[in-house]
């Protein structure tokens, strides 16, 4: 799998990243610390260098624990990203806090989790409304200087905070939600890091899994799955996106490839991106994703999945965070 440079460091990412989520159990109720430990290590085999946890990725940490444990001596031949800045509380509950002092202790934990002594690639995970960007960013680039992370990342930030955050702050990564129905960034993001040489990195390609093509039309969520508060796994926009589906698979199908993998390239080619954070739980899984960079979509095959997608029309907005 060919790689690409970070930013303007002497890193290279795979274009295809493991996101690591879903090993942390939160929500993938049927996960295992053998199939996360497995999946893990099949990275390293389809040519994946680049795994993406964060600080707040299971109740204690779960995700960077694993990571930990996996990589063992390989640990050198991984790219890792991890970020600061939110956590949960002991009810349980999401809390963004992105205060200097909370990011420098956070970085510390994730190390220590982590079994090494620095990341690759260290982000500001969201946000605080109750901390200016640029005090954050100034926590980070302390660190950097320190050696506990070698690159800088911002997750999560509109353009203005961007702006904010690298005035403090060398800037490497951003990293935001996009995919085939999710394209806000094309407008100002991508060309404002295109000028800049900071690498993104997308989370979503397959749109929690609606761009896989494996929920039919008449599926039903079961009670406590997530997907089902989104507007595009709702109502007309549902319908929608199963019309667009039926096009795409036809595509897909024709090129000899499954829906999830042409969904993934057609993203990893986009101009501008890095990589796509594809998440995993079994080995099985990132190795089918790791196929999706094996190949590229025709010129032709481009030109059907436009048409597709001006059939479709206009999503409604789907807030990532």
């Amino acid at each position: 799998m060919q790689q690409r440079p970070l930013g303007k460091t002497n890193l290279t990412v795979s274009p295809i990243a493991l996101g690591c989520w879903p090993i942390s159990g939160m929500t993938s109720l049927d996960t295992s610390q053998a199939d996360s430990l497995a999946t893990i290590r099949a990275c390293l085999d389809v040519g994946i260098n680049f795994l993406d946890t964060a600080y707040v990725y299971g109740a204690d940490g779960e995700s960077e624990r694993l990571i930990g444990r996996a990589l063992g001596e390989r640990r050198d031949e991984m790219v890792i990203a991890t970020k600061g800045g939110l956590a949960w509380d002991e009810a349980g509950n999401r809390v963004i806090d992105a205060r200097p002092a909370t990011l420098r202790r956070q970085c510390e934990e994730s190390l220590e989790r982590l079994n090494t002594d620095r990341v690759e690639l260290l982000y500001l995970h969201a946000p605080d409304p109750r901390t200016p960007v640029g005090e954050s960013a100034g926590e980070l680039a302390r660190l950097l200087d320190e050696g506990k992370t070698r690159a800088v990342g911002a997750s999560n930030l509109s353009l203005e905070q961007l702006d904010e955050f690298a005035a403090h702050c060398r800037l490497d990564a951003v990293q935001l939600n996009y995919n085939l129905l999710q394209r806000e960034i094309e407008r100002e993001i991508i060309p404002w890091c295109q000028q800049r040489q900071v690498s993104v990195m997308v989370y979503w390609p397959l749109l929690k899994g609606l761009l896989a093509g494996k929920l039919p039309r008449d599926h039903v969520f079961a009670a406590g799955d997530g997907r089902a508060k989104y507007s595009q796994f709702q109502g007309l926009e549902w319908e929608k996106n199963q019309d667009l589906l039926d096009e795409l698979s036809v595509v897909a199908s024709d090129a000899g490839k499954t829906m999830a993998q042409l969904a993934i390239n057609w993203v990893i080619h986009r101009s501008g991106i890095t990589s796509a954070l594809c998440g995993a739980k079994r080995p099985a899984q990132i190795r089918d994703t790791a196929a999706a960079a094996e190949w590229k979509l025709t010129e032709h095959q481009l030109a059907r999945i436009d048409r597709a997608l001006d059939r479709r029309g206009q999503p409604a907005d789907m807030k990532a965070i």
